[in-house]
């Protein structure tokens, strides 16, 4: 691509020549991953790429998308590359002191809408992007949302995210550890998280744009993935209403352990939700 070139360098022959790059590099999603970049590149929707296949890029477009392409090729997640992410029909900003939100946690969101009555109290630990929260925030209008985070820096990405959707007054945004920044007499509904689950060991397993570009302490849950579900279970329960819910997710093969650790903190086990490939994903407990 950096060759000086007989043929124009239009937007189709961009794309073409990066998607099959891609390809050869064994990127799971080559033509996407291409699209995503050369309309950022090109300040356009990725849909209207479509329309100008045929269009020259100007010198300034070649030049940014040359470089998201390499910053592509030495692991970038695409998502940091262009700053958003969608999530929940949702366009969020991500930065590297987020986790960028995965389609497994809408089960999360789905846990909550199902088990949400009109009015809630909903707590989220954990917010990073705040994702998760402002989804629910933006479905269940009214909610009394609170979400904490021990990151400043993705608090002050979550809470432009809260901006950028409209629900700056609903949502409260806290900083500290789990439950700390929470007043003495704080009392909710529904508890929900998508804590670090991955065993430490596991950790330097995951593809490179995972575990060299996204923030660890939102991966590793410690010697068995359980450090910060255990936490979350044992310390959930006084802070919930009768009848209140603890939504958690967890890898499938934790699902069974967190379900016994539920039980054994006193709380009614409901079966676990599953994914979109149908893997159990939600842990589900009811204070009775």
């Amino acid at each position: 691509m950096s060759r000086v070139a007989e043929q124009p360098w239009t937007l189709g022959r961009l794309l073409t020549w990066t998607t099959n790059h891609f390809a050869k590099q064994g990127f799971e999603a080559p033509r996407l991953e291409a699209e995503v970049l050369l309309a950022h590149a090109q300040g356009c929707k990725r849909i209207e790429l479509y329309t100008r296949f045929d269009e020259v890029a100007e010198e300034s477009v070649r030049n940014r998308f040359r470089e998201l392409v390499r910053q592509r090729l030495e692991g970038c997640p695409v998502a940091y590359l262009v700053g958003v992410k969608e999530f929940f029909s949702l366009e969020f900003e991500v930065s590297p002191a987020v986790l960028i939100p995965r389609p497994d946690t809408e089960t999360l969101v789905l846990a909550t809408l199902e088990a949400a009555a009109p009015g809630c109290s909903l707590l989220e630990i954990g917010t990073g992007s705040g994702a998760v929260a402002i989804a629910l925030a933006k479905h269940l209008p009214s909610a009394e949302v609170t979400a904490t985070d021990r990151s400043a820096e993705a608090l002050e990405v979550a809470r432009r995210n809260a901006v950028r959707h409209g629900v700056a007054s609903r949502v409260r945004f806290l900083q500290g550890d789990l439950f700390e920044p929470l007043d003495a007499n704080a009392r909710f509904d529904l508890i929900i998280s998508n804590p670090p689950y991955i065993p430490t060991a596991e950790i330097e397993t995951l593809a490179q744009t995972v575990r060299a570009f996204e923030p660890r302490i939102a991966l590793d849950g410690g010697p068995d993935g359980l450090a910060v579900i255990q936490r979350l279970i044992a310390e959930a329960p006084p802070l919930l209403n009768p009848g209140g819910w603890l939504l958690l997710e967890t890898s499938p093969n934790q699902q069974m352990e967190a379900a016994k650790r539920m039980e054994a903190a006193g709380l009614e086990v409901q079966a676990p939700m599953a994914d979109s490939a149908g893997r159990p994903r939600v842990a589900r407990g009811r204070k009775r």
